[in-house]
């Protein structure tokens, strides 16, 4: 059955184009008084990690700048009902028609697919955050049922949404992109054109099966149990526990409070690094054995101090910590204090890369982290001075 026929049983007609039809225009409302670059470097990061963002659209905009969307098809009284959870997804999709939306769609866990809308998100921060045009971003996993998808599709075309799929069966994803044709839907098929590339370079067709499917064994392997050796060694090591067995980590991280050694370890253990972190803090002496063990497994972090002392507040404030506290913890001072002392602590040991982390993912800063640390492990040119990234 092709897609056109089965989307006319569903919904009693065929699908039609877009009519000019426009909705409502939102409400406008007021932009909150913020402090410029930190809730821009908030906002960016935010995107970057595939959040929502609640910004409304600059009062210039008008109606005829928002583009038509089509009308929903007419209900059919033996329309086949979605789950619950599907339901409840499609139905909490439509929240303002000042953002735009994009729907990933995989019949898998719609990680690649997801990955790839953040990277591509990273691309127009100047724009979605200094010009308040917010991108909501839905994701379908699990999608192996053709009915489900054109549920979806459908869903996309009320809301003149951008459909991204990674659809490893050819039909699912031949039914995808003709479903999307039909409704005028924008489409980009993110696991289709690699998939043919490789299956033409290698002379084989790919099995069509997503990972997980049934029919699909993935074996525990070594690289499997490395991983997991590594996650428990790192928790371990955490915030300078047991520095005694800093020689026996791959990467170790230091920096002050807050400068995110331990996300960062994290996401290193994930991928079968082990990894300690060892923190500087002023009046606390440093572990001897942070200057005994291999200097090339060694990188030190920091960050602007603006940026440090937001972040520090947001976690007094998360302790019950008030601006009344005596505490020094996230007073300016202080923490330029720490910083410079830090800072110090890097010039004294130059085989130390020091990356700023400021403005930077947790992503970012492990790419960084791995290629100099896979470049001195090969003994690649390295500078003999601490070098900031």
């Amino acid at each position: 059955m092709s897609v056109w026929q089965l989307c006319t049983n569903i919904h009693g007609v065929a699908p039609i184009r877009a009519c000019n039809q426009t909705e409502p225009k939102a409400p406008a409302r007021t932009r909150p008084r913020v402090s410029p670059q930190l809730n821009r470097w908030s906002r960016a990061r935010s995107i970057r990690s595939g959040r929502k963002l609640d910004r409304p659209v600059p009062r210039t905009q008008t109606l005829e700048s928002t583009p038509a969307t089509p009308p929903p098809p007419p209900s059919h009284p033996f329309s086949p009902p979605l789950d619950s959870d599907y339901a409840d997804t499609l139905d909490g999709g439509a929240e303002s028609t000042a953002s735009k939306t994009i729907y990933i769609v995989s019949d898998g866990t719609g990680w690649t697919a997801e990955h790839c809308v953040n990277a591509a998100l990273g691309q127009f921060d100047y724009c979605l955050v200094d010009h308040g045009c917010p991108v909501n971003t839905h994701l379908f996993s699990g999608i192996d049922d053709a009915e489900k998808l054109l549920e979806i599709v459908k869903q996309a075309a009320k809301e003149g949404a951008l459909l991204v799929y990674t659809l490893a069966d050819p039909s699912m994803a031949s039914s995808a992109n003709q479903a999307c044709n039909l409704w005028g839907v924008p489409s980009t098929d993110v696991l289709g054109p690699i998939t043919d590339a490789i299956s033409s370079h290698l002379g084989v067709s790919p099995s069509g099966l997503p990972r997980g499917a049934s029919g699909r064994s993935f074996p525990l392997s070594d690289d499997y149990f490395r991983r997991i050796e590594a996650v428990e060694f790192t928790i371990k090591q955490d915030d300078g526990a047991s520095p005694g067995n800093l020689d026996k980590a791959d990467i170790v991280l230091t920096g002050v409070s807050r400068t995110g050694k331990t996300p960062l370890s994290i996401y290193l253990a994930q991928k079968g690094y082990k990894v300690a972190n060892v923190p500087i803090v002023m009046g606390v002496q440093i572990p001897r054995t942070l200057f005994q063990v291999d200097q090339k497994k060694v990188f030190g972090l920091t960050i602007n101090p603006v940026v440090l002392q937001s972040i520090r507040k947001a976690r007094a404030k998360t302790m019950g910590l008030t601006p009344e506290s005596r505490t020094n913890y996230f007073d300016m001072d202080y923490v330029r204090g720490e910083l410079e002392f830090a800072g110090k602590l890097f010039a004294q040991n130059p085989s130390w890369p020091v990356i700023d982390v400021t403005e930077k993912a947790i992503e970012e800063t492990a790419a960084v982290v791995l290629r100099l640390f896979h470049d001195r492990k090969h003994k690649c040119t390295m500078p003999r001075i601490s070098k900031r990234y």
